[in-house]
């Protein structure tokens, strides 16, 4: 089933589905029983509860912002979501698009592809993802990439990652070799080297990766950035706090501040140019710190950026959850057990990168329609006429799942920004997958 957005198994069963080099299918290894290159480094279960972290704090300083309580227990060094396991898949809490299919890797490497040439195939090239999941994504992306021969120094692969478990993973599964770097002065964490010679660095900040012409892709990266959680009282805004719940042993519950709080403040500075009538508002300042970011990469450095998460055109409210092995649960109970995460406001997401006057904005649209439009059914047929008897339902079924307006198709979406210097070339040659008057 899909429920709000993150991607859930339904039953506990999924597909397991085909990939391919080219034109034939090829069956990829379950994740976890994939052979490790290098042995992936323990991370014991500590004597940790951030249930107690987070009230100590609370105790000693009051109400926290959402925000704040998301990024505990998301990112939390010694017991956070994120940071001492893999949580993607059937064997974690949701499955992601790239995990679905081959398809859909293919055809943003194909689309990657095509937007570099249109603009004269500038070298070198970095390909820079943020939150790299298990590193599915840019794995297909490089195996179309790779019948260019592209290879270092023109190209190099940049992932943007705080988890040291999931450095290791996406390590194991990308490069041939890779080791930790220990140098205090380095801006990389990790480093790699695949078999075609590319080379790999992980960083824990965009603002570390080295300014270069750059692809920029994130894949729901963004839904999962801390959010402040806002409310409309006689026109003033106001935020949602989290405190103890005095009623429950190492609990929390939800209350609205007496008055304006720092980021209410910086929304209603806002709101005056960005118009919306809702009463309740989820606004995140890392999501518009990480988009002026990237607009000024674009704009100094060259490159574009493709988002590709489920979300909505600033029509919805409250969409802040947490998801426990395929169900939603409660986003206060046992903290760091569960995924927290909240649509993504693409009408704000809009509105930050244009104001920025360093980029403009293309999306967004629906993933069915983008994959559509990149050709996916044709690509589809291709595979199928290459694929085992066993393989094709598999392939349908999981470009079905991609594409159905009532599974992943319509919730999410596809958003693409270009420095502005590139505007003319835009207007001749719009990018692709955002028409289908291509």
């Amino acid at each position: 089933m899909l429920s709000s957005g993150r991607w859930v198994m339904n039953g506990g069963r999924t597909a397991v589905l085909a990939r391919t080099f080219c034109y034939k299918t090829i069956k990829r290894p379950q994740y976890k029983d994939a052979p490790q290159k290098k042995p992936m480094r323990e991370f014991p279960e500590e004597n940790f509860s951030l249930a107690k972290q987070i009230s100590a704090r609370i105790q000693a300083t009051g109400p926290i912002t959402l925000a704040t309580y998301m990024k505990e227990i998301l990112t939390n060094p010694s017991g956070g979501y994120y940071m001492s396991k893999d949580v993607f898949g059937k064997e974690g809490d949701f499955i992601t698009s790239p995990e679905v299919g081959q398809i859909f890797g293919e055809l943003v490497a194909v689309w990657i592809l095509t937007e570099w040439q249109k603009i004269g195939s500038p070298k070198p090239i970095q390909l820079v993802e943020l939150g790299p999941g298990r590193g599915t994504l840019t794995q297909d992306i490089l195996r179309v990439l790779s019948q260019l021969d592209l290879s270092s120094p023109d190209l190099s692969v940049h992932l943007v990652e705080i988890s040291p478990y999931m450095c290791q993973a996406q390590a194991n599964r990308l490069c041939l070799s890779h080791n930790e770097v220990t140098d205090p002065e380095s801006k990389h964490h990790y480093a790699g080297e695949m078999v075609s010679g590319v080379q790999v660095f992980w960083y824990k900040r965009l603002e570390d990766v080295p300014r270069n012409f750059s692809v920029i892709y994130a894949h729901e990266f963004f839904d999962a950035l801390p959010i402040h959680k806002l409310e409309r009282q006689d026109n003033v805004w106001k935020e949602i706090l989290v405190d103890i719940d005095p009623d429950k042993k190492e609990a929390f519950r939800f209350l609205v501040s007496r008055g304006e709080t720092p980021a209410s403040k910086v929304f209603s500075q806002l709101s005056g140019d960005f118009s919306d009538k809702r009463d309740h508002i989820e606004f995140s300042l890392d999501t518009f710190s990480v988009i002026n970011h990237i607009a000024e990469r674009l704009e100094e450095d060259g490159g574009f950026s493709l988002i590709m998460d489920y979300g909505h055109l600033g029509d919805k409210t409250d969409t802040f959850r947490a998801f426990r092995q395929h169900k939603l649960q409660d986003p206060l109970e046992n903290p760091g057990q569960a995924d927290l995460t909240a649509d993504v406001d693409f009408k704000q997401l809009t509105f930050m990168a244009e104001k920025t006057q360093k980029v403009i904005t293309y999306g967004p649209i629906a993933q069915a329609d983008f994959l559509k439009n990149m050709e996916g059914d044709a690509r589809l047929q291709v595979l199928l006429e290459n694929a085992r008897p066993d393989q094709k339902k598999d392939l349908e079924t999981g470009y079905d799942l991609l594409t159905h307006p009532d599974k992943m198709g319509q919730r999410f979406k596809f958003f693409a920004l270009f420095p502005t210097v590139l505007q003319k070339i835009l207007q001749k040659l719009p990018p692709s997958g955002f028409s289908s008057q291509q």
